[in-house]
């Protein structure tokens, strides 16, 4: 179950990495309504992508404090997904391929086996 988790952190972690790309090519490819919003967006957006990916890694160590990076970024993904459902653009699609690794991340951050694997013992 810890290596189902870890792999569903990278395959959120590969995702991010190419929205990082994306966002790094439309900062020089189009002509943004504000460059510094942009570059906001890009910087946050990598630095997202680094703490998923090292949340993974350390996933795969049995690190306790995993657990609360896992929670909070599955619950942050919830909300982009939600986002993603409703308004004048939206986009169930991606809504969707936001919100079934999520949900299968925090559902597999509570099984048994996940929890004996990243708790210490005192």
């Amino acid at each position: 179950m810890l290596i189902a988790l870890a792999s569903i952190l990278f395959l959120e972690a590969a995702a991010l990495a190419a929205t990082t790309l994306w966002f790094l090519s439309r900062v020089f490819l189009e002509k943004a309504d504000s460059l510094g919003g942009a570059v906001v967006i890009l910087i946050i957006v990598a630095l997202v992508t680094v703490w998923v990916t090292v949340t993974a890694i350390y996933t795969l160590r049995g690190r306790p404090w995993v657990r609360g990076a896992i929670f909070t970024w599955q619950i942050l993904q919830i909300a982009v997904a939600a986002g993603a459902f409703q308004g004048f653009y939206a986009q169930p699609s991606i809504g969707y391929a936001l919100l079934f690794p999520a949900v299968l991340a925090a559902l597999l951050l509570f099984a048994p086996s996940v929890l004996k694997a990243t708790t210490r013992a005192e």
